[in-house]
């Protein structure tokens, strides 16, 4: 203000600044430009039909192809029959088991699920290979009947021996140092599912399958056998309500802490 009253007192003509009125219209806003919406009808028919059903039905895994059916097994003789399975000494007439003509082949029983034999495959594929487990060779379960095929035991399970030759063995005198090797490799299988904390859960004479005693004994029917490196395994472990189980071959423990272990597998051997 002091500016502009000297220039009016000095004669010159004052500049004053222009204020924009509150009447002015404000100045305009910038053109927001919106995106155009893509045209569909460039899509191709095919593309907007898998869009449609890929948001409609849910994926579905590819069927499986079975490795072989009971039609490419001849069955020979009968070995035992499980709580889950039943095992027979069998011929390949067509499979992918090469250089195996005769083998131990075990059967689901009715009942049993696709599940609870791959649960099976799944640990004795774990096992790998060792000279006192059974070896699995090959194995169905895409279709009924579920079935696994093993290496071919001569003499079928332990129990089973003894009971055939049992005058045999007691005119032995050697029998006492016989059975002596034959728990010893018993005991090396156990050592080896311990080594992969696999329990075996069911470990009986009937489980035992003889190739040539006492040297050739394996460890064989892992149905009940859990991978302890699994939290469902563990708790699977533990006593469930009208599940069966041989009791009559169960430890103590078992029964007084709803829980079975290695120290079960110790107390069983």
């Amino acid at each position: 203000m002091k500016k502009i009253i000297r220039e009016l007192r000095q004669g010159r003509p004052a500049v004053i600044p222009q204020v924009p009125s509150q009447d002015s219209p404000p100045p305009s806003p910038g053109v927001l430009k919106i995106p155009e919406r893509p045209d569909r009808t460039t899509e191709k028919p095919l593309q907007r039909q898998q869009t449609k059903s890929s948001c409609r039905f849910p994926w579905k895994p590819p069927l499986q192809i079975p490795r072989f059916t009971k039609a490419d097994l001849s069955l020979i003789q009968l070995i035992k029959a499980g709580r889950e399975g039943v095992f027979y000494k069998a011929r390949i007439i067509r499979s992918t088991c090469r250089g195996h003509s005769l083998v131990t082949c075990k059967i689901g029983k009715e009942g049993i699920t696709s599940k609870q034999m791959e649960n099976e495959v799944s640990i004795m594929r774990k096992l790998a290979y060792h000279k006192n487990v059974m070896q699995l060779l090959d194995w169905n379960t895409a279709e009924e009947p579920y079935m696994l095929i093993m290496e071919f035991m001569s003499y079928g399970t332990l129990r089973s021996f003894v009971q055939k030759n049992k005058d045999e063995l007691i005119a032995d005198p050697e029998l006492q140092s016989q059975f002596t090797i034959a728990s010893y490799h018993i005991a090396l299988a156990m050592e080896h599912l311990r080594s992969k904390m696999v329990v075996h859960s069911d470990l009986a004479l009937r489980n035992i399958l003889v190739s040539q005693f006492p040297w050739e004994v394996k460890v064989a029917e892992f149905g009940l056998a859990r991978d302890l490196t699994r939290m469902r395994s563990r708790r699977s472990s533990r006593k469930k309500q009208h599940k069966r189980v041989p009791l009559r071959w169960y430890p103590p423990e078992y029964f007084r802490n709803n829980y079975y272990s290695f120290k079960g597998e110790a107390t069983v051997y």
